[in-house]
């Protein structure tokens, strides 16, 4: 099995890290002096009226910890990298592009419209924002940061002897989870607006008539993706290849837009789970 305690720690470690440095800016009114440091994703807006928004606002690094966490402990063995603050850097590059894509998905003729300000969810490993080529810099600088610190303290943290898993397996059990709670959200979200507000399921075309489809895909769409990546996780705990039914629905999760990162996760914990290991090759070689 993989340690995911392990990776959670490190990760909920620099979350805690970042949200330290975001409070004394606020404090100290360097948000205010430096703007590109806030947009980069360290502001956490104490000023704010509502205090709903503060403690979402630090929810949301103590929420990217845990999930950056889990799926670097999840992926460890596949990253490349010969040191874990490699590896943490790689997998933080990677989860910033995954973020790119799925705001280039979800939002039409973006960057040009809202003054060239997009963002996304912070548990992909920062905020996405590339208004101007400095912020873009700071904030990727950022981002690969989060990633050496986490792979820094993974190797300060003392490693649990644990047994074996398929290949696979863990990366389909993390997608399957967040797939989950992201379909859960979504699901709530579109009851109220639906049942409560009374709001059309999809909005007529106008500036979030896309964002609206791809929002009612996630119910509709996402949670068949999403059973079937238990189907496939459920395989490889009993120590079979879970690839086709990891890729399947890890397309149709993907497809969704707004459940992009679990998607990606399927599809590669699929693809994982279905490649023996090396153990398996040597044995069915002398078998023969």
């Amino acid at each position: 099995m993989v340690d995911f305690g392990r990776g959670i720690k490190a990760g909920v470690a620099v979350a805690a890290a970042y949200l330290i440095v975001s409070v004394i800016l606020e404090l100290t009114g360097f948000s205010y002096q430096f703007p590109v440091i806030t947009a980069a994703g360290l502001g956490i807006q104490l000023e704010s009226t509502y205090p709903s928004i503060v403690i979402l606002s630090i929810w949301s690094y103590i929420y990217r910890g845990i999930v950056f966490g889990a799926i670097f402990a999840a992926l460890y063995s596949f990253i490349p990298g010969t040191t874990s603050v490699r590896k943490g850097v790689v997998l933080s590059a990677f989860l910033w592009i995954v973020a790119l894509v799925e705001v280039i998905y979800a939002t039409p003729g973006w960057p040009w419209h809202d003054g060239g300000h997009s963002y996304a969810a912070t548990y992909y490993g920062s905020t996405v924002c590339l208004s101007s080529i400095g912020l873009a810099l700071v904030n990727i600088m950022f981002t690969l940061a989060f990633g050496a610190l986490v792979g820094a303290i993974w190797n300060r943290l003392r490693a649990k002897e644990l047994a074996e898993a398929r290949k696979g397996s863990p990366v389909l059990l993390v997608s399957f989870i967040l797939g989950g709670l992201m379909w859960a959200q979504g699901a709530v979200v579109l009851f109220m607006n639906v049942v409560i507000r009374g709001f059309p399921i999809i909005e007529e075309p106008g500036p979030f008539w896309w964002y609206s489809i791809l929002f009612v895909s996630v119910v509709f769409l996402g949670l068949p993706g999403w059973i079937l990546v238990h189907v496939a996780w459920k395989k490889t705990k009993v120590d079979k290849s879970g690839l086709k039914w990891g890729v399947a629905g890890g397309a149709m999760m993907a497809l969704t837009g707004v459940m992009l990162l679990p998607g990606v996760l399927a599809i590669v914990g699929g693809v994982f789970s279905g490649r023996k290991s090396a153990s398996e090759s040597s044995t069915a070689e002398i078998g023969q």
